[in-house]
């Protein structure tokens, strides 16, 4: 599944950023940003297995930790934690893995709509 193979390639290079933190965010925003991952990991490895009409949730939990997890790096690197190179690397790509949360939900949102229904029970 390409959205879940991007969100861990972001994680990885997160990963690699998150060991040079300076102590003072490493665990506190820090570990809070490596949580958000996980729990994003899980959110959409969970909505891949899921029937069409039981995904919005997974999508949307996502979605949610994913804008989370952004502002928490901007914050890192505002802060001069993070510095001005892996920030635009890491955002760059959560930016895109977003534009792809969003696409899949707009996927569901459409598959699930009253029309769309009704044609499939046509069928």
């Amino acid at each position: 599944m390409p959205i879940l193979e991007h969100i861990k390639e972001s994680y990885l290079l997160w990963h690699e950023y998150y060991i040079t933190l300076p102590k003072v965010h490493r665990y506190t925003v820090g570990e809070k940003i490596d949580t958000l991952f996980i729990e994003i990991i899980e959110a959409v490895s969970g909505a891949a297995y899921l029937p069409k009409d039981k995904k919005l949730p997974y999508i949307s939990l996502a979605i949610r930790k994913l804008n989370t997890l952004t502002l928490l790096l901007m914050i890192l690197w505002e802060t001069q934690s993070l510095r001005d190179k892996k920030y635009i690397a890491l955002s760059t790509k959560i930016d895109e893995a977003g534009k792809m949360l969003g696409g899949w939900m707009g996927q569901i949102n459409k598959q699930n709509s009253p029309e769309a229904v009704s044609r499939t029970r046509e069928k």
